[in-house]
């Protein structure tokens, strides 16, 4: 197939057994448009192919200088461009392991759906001839018709939820959380399937008014299956040197989570902490 939309790829990891049911192959997809404090993934940032240094793996040899690969991975190139169809076929070699165990493919990242135009050529490759279940894990950030294109085709949607309030949400993320509500509202009008994923980040959304808020937006008729809190570990600050890039979370990382669950039960939602 000639001229077919690329879309920059940092990582496929195969048997997965928490991006969904079943065993899973996770694609992470480079590139973010919200940039929040805790990001456990710096490397899927930038949208575009990016070399990372590991400094303590460096024995100083000199090839990189040369122009050479370096023997000790220290210097690694970060994400590669794909095409539909090459992605689709590393993908379904382990199709008949995939659906054996009642599992699939999760899209994640970085943002899925900032490459949305990608997604939309690929997911009809894993649709046949056996289907394979498709997940995607998204923050919404996107435009309504992206979203609503490539959610209509999946089978699970895991939508990130990161602060209720437009406030918060913008100083923590960057960005404005009106599109990602209008996005979940029309998720949770359509009966799709769904898991809501919340990042419990210590005095930042673990407060019991942001659960309420949380719930709030959570509650009525829809296809959410639970919320999950995903608590913050202190394992994402040791990535950022590896990108040049400072971990500057702004909060208190040592302070004790509040993991109450009773905001969301009170609203009539199932809700577990992982």
């Amino acid at each position: 197939m000639q001229n077919q939309t690329t879309a920059v790829i940092f990582e496929v990891r195969e048997f997965c057994l928490h991006d969904g049911p079943g065993i899973r192959t996770t694609v992470f997809f480079k590139g973010c448009p919200l940039r929040c404090s805790w990001c456990h993934n710096p490397e899927g940032l930038s949208p575009e192919p990016e070399m990372l240094f590991k400094e303590q793996k460096c024995i100083h040899c000199g090839s990189c200088s040369r122009g050479g690969a370096c023997p000790q991975g220290a210097r690694v190139l970060c994400g590669e461009r794909r095409t539909p169809t090459d992605l689709a076929a590393e993908l379904l070699r382990n199709a008949d392991i995939l659906q054996s165990s009642g599992g699939g493919v999760t899209f994640s990242g970085g943002e899925p759906l900032l490459q949305s135009a990608f997604l939309e050529g690929l997911i009809p490759l894993l649709k046949t001839p056996t289907p394979l279940h498709l997940a995607i894990e998204t923050s919404g950030f996107a435009a309504p018709d992206a979203y609503r294109r490539v959610v209509s085709q999946i089978d699970l949607v895991f939508q990130d939820l990161k602060h209720p309030d437009p406030v918060e949400h913008k100083r923590w993320t960057g960005v404005d959380p009106a599109p990602i509500h209008a996005n979940l509202r029309w998720l949770k009008d359509s009966g799709r399937p769904f898991i809501a994923r919340i990042p419990l980040i210590p005095g930042v959304n673990d407060t019991p008014e942001a659960k309420e808020g949380f719930a709030r937006l959570l509650e009525g008729p829809s296809g959410l299956l639970r919320v999950e809190l995903l608590p913050y570990h202190l394992t994402a600050a040791a990535k950022y040197p590896f990108t040049g890039r400072d971990y500057m979370p702004g909060f208190d990382v040592n302070r004790p989570l509040n993991t109450d669950l009773t905001p969301f039960r009170n609203h009539g939602l199932s809700a577990v902490v992982m």
